[in-house]
């Protein structure tokens, strides 16, 4: 009998010390008061693979082009209300349907490039400052600017501001001289605005003569001009021909800048002439639409793809005028190439 007792004590004693220490380490596994305990699945884990992202949507997300499209009629005026079912959209002359669509009057980062050579006289830039301060009158007030002259090199003056009289300011300080280095002004000018904060973004090429200083290429900037998707706006303030075979070969290089970009070539002969100049790009700025779409069999193979954007014009609507960038590489990792789609991730 004395035993048995003692076996019952025994076990009795070992029950307890094996409970206590279960409690123990409860206690230090157990989540805050309020919260589940961590060997709880969490929500996310909770969820079917059904409803977890795909992996292939949120790729396909980075192939988005984007354009900036404008729309005007025979005598250059911006039409304005047009819908996305107006829009299509080809790529090697293959339709894609439009996925993203947008005419909202949204802020453009600016590059404003202006010819400081010798070549310059003081009655051109003065020209040029009047018919610059319709334009920033004429934009969007949270419009980011970049300021760039250029003689035998590019310099830059204002970097990503949005005071239009600081602008017009520093405008006023140049002199003419050097040489002309058009390409390599250019190439700052889309670097510069490439890293701006507003996803619509332009140059405005402000000079009277061909190329004579720089390091860079023709090639080369166009090549980069098809990498991104910024459309640049030529003023030739040296001349006023209509004739492409009366120009001088820096006017034609202009034109084929603009044409490549979606931009578009002024040849403006007077003061007036060129204040609506200026006046004309900032209304066309404001005024432009974006379209994107999701390219169909994307291959990141680098290759060159045509775009064509057509507009189907409204009943009892002039002739339109359609503009956008020419085409785009098909890159293989858009952090590289961020003007490719126009967007900034």
């Amino acid at each position: 009998m004395l035993h048995t007792i003692r076996c019952l004590l025994l076990l009795l004693r070992l029950i307890t010390i094996l409970s206590v220490a279960a409690i123990s380490a409860i206690g230090q596994d157990a989540a805050p008061a309020g919260s589940f305990p961590s060997s709880f699945p969490s929500v996310a884990q909770q969820r079917r693979p059904d409803d977890l992202p795909d992996p292939a949507t949120i790729k396909l997300g980075t192939e988005l082009v984007s354009l900036r499209v404008t729309v005007t009629d025979r005598s250059g005026r911006t039409i304005e209300g047009l819908k996305k079912e107006s829009f299509k959209i080809y790529e090697d002359k293959v339709e894609q349907p439009v996925s993203f669509f947008s005419d909202e009057d949204t802020p453009v980062s600016v590059a404003i490039v202006f010819d400081t050579s010798g070549s310059m006289s003081g009655s051109k830039i003065v020209h040029a400052k009047e018919a610059l301060a319709r334009f920033i009158q004429t934009s969007h007030e949270q419009d980011e600017y970049f300021l760039i002259s250029f003689g035998s090199r590019p310099q830059l003056l204002l970097d990503g501001v949005r005071d239009g009289q600081a602008v017009l300011d520093q405008f006023s300080n140049v002199r003419p001289e050097g040489h002309t280095a058009l390409y390599d002004a250019v190439s700052l000018g889309i670097e510069k605005v490439s890293r701006g904060t507003c996803p619509k973004r332009a140059i405005m090429l402000i000079s009277d003569g061909e190329d004579n200083h720089s390091r860079s290429s023709f090639d080369q900037v166009r090549r980069r001009l098809q990498e991104s998707d910024i459309a640049i706006y030529t003023i030739e303030i040296g001349g006023s021909s209509p004739s492409p075979k009366s120009r001088a070969i820096g006017g034609i290089i202009m034109d084929k800048l603009a044409a490549i970009s979606g931009g578009k070539s002024f040849w403006p002969g007077n003061a007036e002439k060129m204040d609506a100049a200026f006046e004309q790009i900032a209304l066309e700025l404001r005024r432009q639409y974006s379209v994107g779409y999701l390219p169909s069999n994307f291959a990141p193979d680098g290759k060159w793809h045509r775009i064509k954007v057509t507009v189907t014009a409204p009943d009892e609507s002039p002739r339109l005028v359609v503009r956008s960038r020419e085409g785009y590489y098909a890159v293989k990792n858009q952090d590289d190439h961020r003007g490719r789609t126009g967007t900034r991730n």
